[in-house]
């Protein structure tokens, strides 16, 4: 008999095995049955909806939210709104209800409705809704309009995104029964893993060996087409979970890479166009998928050897092979990127991240050969592995999680220098510049750019006016930080000629390209350690 679900928990969980046991199928008739199942899930949501759960307000929430036929309203950045309303246009609009930010409205509507300033800069409560409609039209919803209107605004990109985003507009979604759900988004797979042993616990894993020595997976190059279809996949896999992610709202198509890192895992890594690129760091964005059902992200910060890592596994899967799909992620950063240290940020231990204290995150990463940098962290943790050898069922209280989570963790593969970047924070370059910004030009930036510039170029004896414009920007950026460089005229011809390149790759069509000579680049690597370095570890 079909299964009838009186409440949205219930169905809520139900969804949510289901999904599990299509990512990871046991067999060929479980596939089939889950998918099934989950072919005809929003039927089972419209019989609950009419029904009138009380309920039903639970399919918003973000742990579950993205469930076919469900609703919810999040306020967007103006890139993904825009990105969102083209994708999905009859099920996409602003979410009016609620909204009590009328005066950023009357700030703003003036610029797109003629004559408009009349009402909206002296009126308290004129009527923005009846505006709208009329200006709008037939044949198009509000927001649609509204972000044509911003589109037609004769400022720069960032301007016109901060002056959307400044209405702190909620949108709303209909999502239907569209593969845009988590319920029904798939990417068509050659071949599903199935199941039929156990699954790799995290004992089971060692992250030395995977990440260092594990055979390198295939990689292939998609097309830009193949690529845009697979970051258009990416933002609605982010989108319907409330989440906003550089790399996912400005990915380079033409950078989207495949590696097949067995057991039903592919891993879909790209970078980012040269416009929304970091002034130092090269950024990654990963998109995990288990047998062509997307179960989670990653992220990666490189600089030299060294990269910052963000791994998030969707609620629904962390009972799967969450450990070894990590050591995956990371050896691919190895082997495309070249990284061999890792470091994992406090918030992604808990700090200030509740999420990360009840799923005692610190504890994992400990347990798969991370340590901590802070002397202190590493004594506290030492004293709670002994209570937890010692007592059985004893577990880590919250508050001293909390206190764990307050400093970076790092792993280092077998050949990397160890230590070296045990006090590096890229905070503190930046400190720096602002330091010598406020000193030699009166904190104005613009004339400490040029400044740095004319320094940096005069020492490297390059020109830049043969440049193109990217590469004059990342002129721009390296030239803050080689100011604080005091022996940078005093380099040698090839580590002049090394650097240059290096400036110059940084606005290439691929980043891997630039940190592939950073790593060359030793005495480089040796003032930005010593520049973005503390010793108060304590």
């Amino acid at each position: 008999a079909r299964l009838e679900f009186k409440d949205a928990a219930s169905l809520i969980r139900f969804h949510e095995i289901l999904l599990f046991l299509r990512a990871y199928p046991q067999t060929p008739a479980l596939l089939r049955q889950a998918e099934k199942i989950l072919s005809s899930f929003k039927r089972r949501v419209d019989r609950l909806r009419a029904r009138e759960s009380e309920d039903f307000y639970e399919f918003a929430e973000p742990e579950v939210s993205g469930i076919a036929g469900t609703y919810f309203s999040a306020v967007f950045s103006y890139h993904v709104a825009r990105q969102l309303a083209a994708r999905h246009p009859s099920r996409i609009n602003i979410e009016w209800e609620g909204y009590e930010e009328k005066g950023r409205l009357a700030a703003v509507l003036p610029r797109l409705i003629p004559l408009l300033e009349e009402e909206a800069y002296v009126e308290n409560h004129f009527p923005y809704e009846a505006f709208l409609r009329a200006a709008k039209g037939s044949g198009r919803s509000e927001l649609a309009w509204l972000l044509r209107g911003f589109e037609r605004l004769n400022v720069p990109d960032m301007e016109r995104a901060a002056l959307y985003d400044s209405l702190a507009l909620a949108v709303g979604w209909e999502l239907g029964d569209s593969t845009a759900t988590r319920t029904r988004m798939r990417r068509r797979v050659r071949k599903i893993f199935y199941h039929d042993a156990p699954l790799i616990a995290r004992r089971d894993v060692s992250f030395a060996r995977e990440v260092e020595s594990a055979p390198r997976m295939p990689v292939e190059k998609l097309s830009r087409a193949e690529g845009q279809k697979l970051l258009e996949m990416g933002s609605d896999t982010m989108s319907v979970r409330y989440r906003e992610l550089h790399g996912f709202t400005h990915g380079d198509p033409r950078t989207v890479r495949r590696a097949d890192a067995g057991r039903g895992v592919e891993l879909f890594m790209w970078g980012t166009p040269t416009r929304r690129r970091m002034p130092t760091l090269a950024y990654h964005a990963v998109l995990i998928l288990k047998n062509g059902v997307p179960c989670g992200y990653a992220e990666s910060l490189a600089l030299f050897e060294r990269t910052e890592v963000g791994l998030n596994v969707f609620y629904t899967f962390r009972d799967g092979e969450s450990a070894w799909v990590f050591a995956r992620v990371l050896q691919l950063f190895r082997q495309t990127l070249g990284a061999r240290v890792f470091s994992i940020e406090p918030y992604q231990l808990g700090f200030q991240n509740e999420e990360g204290i009840e799923s005692g995150a610190f504890w994992f990463y400990r347990k798969l050969g991370f340590r901590p940098v802070v002397a202190r962290i590493e004594e506290m943790a030492a004293r709670e592995e002994r209570r937890i050898a010692a007592r059985r069922g004893y577990r880590t209280p919250a508050r001293t999680l909390r206190a764990l989570a307050l400093g970076h963790v790092l792993f280092e593969t077998p050949s990397a220098a160890r230590g070296d970047w045990d006090d590096f924070h890229m905070r503190n370059l930046t400190l720096a510049v602002a330091r010598r910004m406020s000193r030699l030009h009166d904190g104005d930036a613009d004339e400490a750019r040029r400044a740095s510039v004319a320094t940096v170029s005069d020492a490297l004896a390059v020109n830049a006016s043969r440049w193109n414009e990217d590469e004059r920007r990342a002129l721009e950026n390296f030239s803050l930080l080689l100011a604080l460089v005091p022996d940078l005229p005093r380099w040698t011809e090839e580590e002049k000629d090394s650097l240059a390149r290096i400036i110059r790759a940084k606005a290439g069509a691929d980043e891997t390209t630039y940190l592939r000579l950073l790593q060359k680049h030793q005495r480089l690597r040796r003032e930005f350690i010593r520049l973005g370095s503390t010793t108060k570890r304590r």
